[in-house]
């Protein structure tokens, strides 16, 4: 399936210069989605994952399902004030700002062996961010899935060591 068919490109969005990649007909299309879902859940499995985690909102919607399949736990990554009970906090940046993530502090335990999922996989800061938290609580990322990849961001480079599987790759495009 050619997933690709199912995502709208919309230029100078959130800001001018920007290319955004709108994923939300590939959620609204059952076949494709259901495709995605089932391709991150075989990278998973074959990982060994013991918990998905997922940053807000989209690493929601692709990570839930995925940890549903395989009968494991899921653990939000949110911004700050959105975990009412004592979190971890990471800042990093994005391709056009920064922000903060946050985790709860007992939602992973030493030993685990997380999956992260997100819909897109650009200079890597939100990925590196939720990779610093799960390490910080003692677990250990044995993979990265993402949706989409923006190759010319170079977000791998700053995963370097890192298992890190897309299903859609764009290149200066």
């Amino acid at each position: 399936m050619n997933l690709k068919d199912y995502v709208a490109t919309i230029n100078d969005y959130p800001k001018k210069g920007i290319v955004f990649r709108d994923i939300t007909p590939l959620m609204g299309n059952g076949d494709a989605y259901r495709f995605s879902v089932e391709e991150i859940t075989k990278f998973a499995r074959a990982k060994g994952a013991t918990m998905i985690v997922g940053p807000e909102a989209r690493g929601f919607i692709f990570g839930c399902p995925v940890a549903t399949n395989l009968g494991i736990g899921f653990a939000p990554i949110r911004k700050p004030g959105k975990l009412p009970r004592k979190t971890l906090n990471e800042e990093y940046d994005l391709e056009y700002g920064s922000n903060t993530l946050c985790i709860h502090e007992d939602a992973l335990k030493k030993g685990d062996k997380v999956v992260i999922i997100d819909d897109l996989l650009a200079t890597g800061g939100t990925v590196k961010a939720t990779i610093n938290l799960c390490e910080r609580l003692g677990a250990e990322v044995v993979g990265i899935a993402c949706l989409i990849e923006l190759v010319d961001l170079k977000g791998r480079d700053l995963l370097n060591g890192y298992d890190v599987f897309s299903l859609m790759a764009y290149k200066g495009e």
